[in-house]
């Protein structure tokens, strides 16, 4: 063999040693970033993706007198798991989170998904208590569940009336909350903020709540509160094919005896045509000042929200610690736990591990 043969010889054996030496190092670099990953919550869902609608009903609801409240709540998971609590909105309920819940429990947390005042099962304790849905009251049933089921400090979700309460939760007491994940991002608001108009297309947007505001609204309401949450699910996700059984499933929780009376006031009260109560008064005027939220964050928003809702760039400062804004695409409305489960639980693991 020639010389310059030996010599091509030899580099290309020394090519291929580093080359291998190269794949070592990075194969063990994969394993070590896959250790790290796989400790709770730092889980990736994705293989095991839920077709919305798969599960029909939760398994049995529990009842525990909290604060105010005898609370109805659907669990799933281990007991010993760590704890999130997954918040509904108006006029939606518990079955927003009936595929979210076991992709969570198999992951290992424990789901809790209350009913909030005026929906279901749950129910006042007292016949003399205000009918109230003012931010601060509703957030407030949720810190006396937490105390009456010994939960100290949980990962907290929601949307709607739930993304609004799970937002005050983590900015007044965010010792309460480990993480947060809230579709629509910052909504705590006041009685001021209310007062603003807003451009005439944004205005249309809020039809409802102006309805609310007469007689006429709260009688028409009380009458067809079925096929006006049917209307509002329609107009809220445009693109979201839900058929009658997912609807009605939901519907029965709005025959809860508070419930029209917890609607009117809650919107009423954005606009101060109703009263609060004094009780709630500082922490009203805290929240009016617009707290910041400290804890880890993931916003959601849908590409199809068809409700009002802010852009994300107008809240993203008021999530002052670890923070991601995530738009969850394919024709995805307001109800997004119901719309895309496997996204809004993927963000509830992946807030865990901030």
């Amino acid at each position: 063999m020639k010389t310059d043969e030996k010599s091509e010889e030899i580099n290309r054996g020394r090519r291929s040693l580093l080359g291998a030496m190269a794949m070592s190092v990075a194969a063990a670099k994969l394993i070590m970033t896959g250790s790290a990953d796989a400790r709770p919550g730092k889980k990736d869902l994705q293989d095991g993706a839920t077709k919305p609608g798969t599960k029909i009903s939760f398994d049995s609801l529990k009842q525990i007198n909290a604060g105010l409240l005898n609370v109805g709540y659907a669990e799933a998971g281990p007991a010993d798991g760590p704890p999130a609590i997954l918040l509904h909105g108006w006029p939606y309920d518990i079955h927003s989170f009936v595929d979210v819940a076991p992709i969570l429990a198999s992951a290992g947390y424990r789901v809790i998904v209350p009913y909030l005042r005026g929906y279901g099962t749950t129910s006042f304790l007292s016949a003399d208590t205000m009918r109230n849905g003012q931010q601060s009251a509703v957030a407030l049933d949720i810190i006396a569940l937490m105390d009456a089921l010994k939960i100290q400090k949980a990962i907290l979700g929601g949307f709607d009336w739930g993304a609004r309460t799970a937002d005050i939760i983590a900015a007044v007491w965010p010792e309460r909350c480990k993480a947060l994940v809230s579709v629509s991002g910052y909504l705590i608001g006041s009685q001021e903020s209310g007062k603003v108009s807003l451009p005439p297309k944004a205005e249309f947007q809020w039809w409802y709540q102006y309805y609310f505001a007469t007689e006429r609204g709260r009688a028409g309401y009380d009458k067809y509160r079925h096929d006006f949450a049917k209307l509002i699910w329609q107009l809220a996700s445009p693109k979201w094919a839900f058929d009658d059984a997912t609807f009605d499933r939901s519907a029965a929780s709005f025959d809860n005896p508070d419930h029209v009376a917890i609607v009117i006031h809650n919107y009423r009260w954005r606009l101060d045509l109703a009263e609060g109560e004094p009780k709630y008064d500082d922490l009203d005027k805290q929240l009016a000042q617009g707290p910041l939220i400290t804890v880890p964050t993931i916003t959601l928003e849908g590409d199809a929200n068809g409700a009002p809702h802010p852009d994300p760039s107008s809240y993203a400062k008021k999530f002052s610690g670890k923070y991601k804004n995530r738009i969850i695409m394919g024709g995805v409305g307001h109800n997004l736990p119901q719309e895309a489960p496997q996204a809004f639980a993927q963000a509830i693991v992946d807030v865990d591990a901030f």
